[in-house]
């Protein structure tokens, strides 16, 4: 049985919690399956909307399941529960990505010229 069997198991026994939700997601984009990563990090934020580390990775699975749209709010949310904690490192790397996000797209926005 591998790790996400292992947490699967566990999930199916009963034993939800934030952090098990957050080890699924990251064992999913380890994986390369981002959509069953964003199905378990959104209910890890549901279940505490304060997990900066679950907004984290959250944003990170819509970035890269070509949901980039949803990468920025993910990352503002996870921003506001990292400095409502205290968790100044998390907060600034999630401004960094975000920042990254939105450069790209500003720069997939503007086309050459007269064509807006």
């Amino acid at each position: 049985m591998d790790k996400v069997e292992r947490f699967e198991s566990l999930l199916a026994a009963g034993r939800e919690s934030p952090l098990l939700r957050l080890t699924l997601g990251t064992e999913y984009l380890k994986r390369g399956d981002p959509e069953s990563a964003i199905r378990h990090l959104a209910r890890a934020v549901e279940l505490d909307p304060h997990y900066s580390a679950a907004w984290q990775h959250l944003g990170r699975a819509f970035e890269q399941a070509g949901r980039p749209e949803e990468a920025g709010p993910a990352w503002r949310s996870g921003i506001d529960a990292a400095d409502r904690r205290g968790d100044a490192q998390a907060a600034k790397v999630m401004r960094v990505w975000l920042r990254r996000l939105e450069r790209r797209a500003a720069a997939n926005s503007s086309g050459p010229p007269g064509t807006t």
